[in-house]
């Protein structure tokens, strides 16, 4: 009864609006005589307009109602986001603080707290008034939480260049939005189709759907902060000032943000630019000093080998605003699977692999590069990270054993293993197969760490002593060659 007394009420309005002076025949007609056309139609006009408005009032009604349900899902998160905040620790005296009721007692007294209540002060309650999303605009004093969430999240990803980049673009969206919305709630104070420049009216059909006014809203403030596109004139006084400001607010906000963009940007092509400027400044040495040909290309073959298997990065260089203790442990994850691997490593003492690990050297090798010749003096040893290489003759051609991950050699001369009479010098060739990533320790390097581990030393003197006998009479050498060997170990040994 009560919607069909107010679908009544709702047409007669309308008919009085539509009403105009009648033709002569209307106004003949008498009480009960038939109903002209003009009657019916007008009439039948009546009838949907009605119907049309009803509709925008169920959609209207369902739009808030909607609206209402994430407001209030928004009020719960914003209930538990100040439950968890009062719940976060702190450090005193370098301890981390767990007791919850000094938490929330710091958390209550704290400015958050404060700002967190006039963020979540119940102003919905002025809807029953007027229905007016700016009652809750004091919800966005929210804000401060996300530029701490993106602090944090971008200081604990691995990829904070790409999510500085989608935040920058959050910030973008956000903005828009805002501003739209600003538009929109001008529109209304001007009153909606007064001008070509506000939101037109919202009970026609064409404009009375929320996806399309808020769409509408949401192109328009594009245009606008970007500057691109053409949008209607101002025509109040207050539409030009709105309009001013949005321009100048534009320019400043877009300009910072696509500056930081192309900051970004850089910074995640900041390690491809600096190994390209490295590059250049090798290729314009070679130029300049008349170096072409097979040496130029093997040089640009490593700068892209090492580039592309990440060797190109000095761990020394990135560690180094790192702490000691930080630092040990970083090379210890990343280098003592290697180290544990070589034989006469195995089973020492942890304290010295450490040691070692520390002083450790990446070097990458090329294809047919020798590491060490016959007779060159030995001060560092090779531990094989990656790749394979040859111990060969003088000549290069006579290949007596081949290398691969976790061999070691040159400890003969840094250890100054008992019998071999070379002393120091190297006692044979070593040339890299393709590839190679070799880890290099100095001899100054080894027995500084082996000062403090005489046990170890005197045990690991001992393996290279044996591996040294038992490579040096290894069935592959050619006899010849084996029986000057004997002849020197054995001398030695006298």
């Amino acid at each position: 009864m009560i919607k069909a007394f107010r679908r009544f009420t709702i047409a007669r309005k309308i008919w009085s609006k539509d009403d105009a002076p009648e033709s002569e025949e209307t106004a003949n007609n008498e009480p009960g005589s038939p109903k002209t056309p003009a009657l019916k139609n007008k009439w039948g006009t009546a009838v949907k307009s009605v119907n049309r408005r009803q509709s925008q009032l169920k959609k209207k009604e369902r739009v808030i109602n909607n609206y209402l349900t994430f407001d209030y899902i928004s009020d719960f998160f914003y209930l538990c986001d100040m439950f968890a905040k009062s719940r976060i620790g702190f450090l005193e005296s370098g301890l981390l603080v767990k007791d919850v009721g000094r938490l929330t007692n710091v958390y209550l007294k704290s400015w958050m707290f404060k700002v967190d209540i006039l963020a979540i002060l119940p102003t919905d309650f002025f809807y029953f008034l007027q229905r007016n999303t700016a009652f809750r605009l004091n919800r966005i004093i929210k804000i401060w939480r996300m530029r701490e969430f993106f602090g944090l999240a971008q200081t604990h990803t691995n990829f904070p260049n790409l999510f500085g980049v989608a935040q920058l673009i959050l910030y973008i969206i956000i903005i828009i939005h805002w501003n739209a919305c600003f538009y929109f709630a001008i529109s209304r104070y001007l009153g909606f189709g007064s001008d070509g420049w506000v939101y037109p009216d919202p009970t026609t059909e064409d404009y009375g759907d929320f996806f399309k006014q808020y769409v509408t809203s949401f192109y328009w403030s594009c245009l606008t902060l970007t500057t691109i596109g053409d949008t209607a004139y101002p025509e109040t006084v207050i539409s030009y000032c709105f309009c001013i400001v949005d321009s100048l607010v534009g320019v400043l906000i877009f300009a910072t943000i696509f500056g930081n963009v192309g900051a970004l940007i850089n910074g995640m092509d900041a390690a491809r630019t600096e190994y390209q400027a490295k590059v250049d400044s090798v290729k314009r040495y070679m130029e300049l000093r008349g170096v072409f040909g097979e040496l130029q290309v093997r040089v640009i073959k490593w700068f892209d080998y090492t580039w592309n298997n990440k060797q190109s990065f000095d761990d020394k260089e990135v560690l180094f605003y790192l702490p000691d203790k930080l630092r040990a442990e970083i090379s210890v994850h990343v280098h003592l699977g290697t180290l544990r691997r070589v034989a006469i490593f195995q089973d020492s003492e942890p304290g010295l692999l450490v040691e070692l690990v520390l002083k450790l050297r990446l070097q990458v090798f090329s294809p047919g590069d020798y590491i060490c010749r016959k007779g060159d003096i030995g001060k560092d040893m090779y531990i094989v990270k990656r790749g394979k290489l040859q111990v060969v003759s003088d000549d290069g051609k006579v290949i007596f054993v081949t290398l691969s991950d976790g061999s070691v050699f040159g400890e003969i001369s840094v250890l100054n293993i008992s019998g071999n009479k070379t002393g120091n010098r190297r006692t044979a060739s070593v040339r890299s197969v393709g590839y190679s990533d070799l880890f290099c320790l100095s001899k100054r390097d080894l027995w500084d760490a082996l000062e403090e581990y005489p046990e170890a030393r005197r045990i690991l003197c001992t393996r290279v002593n044996n591996s040294f006998v038992k490579t040096t009479f290894s069935t592959r050498m050619p006899p010849e060659k084996r029986r000057d060997v004997y002849r020197i170990w054995t001398r030695g040994l006298n």
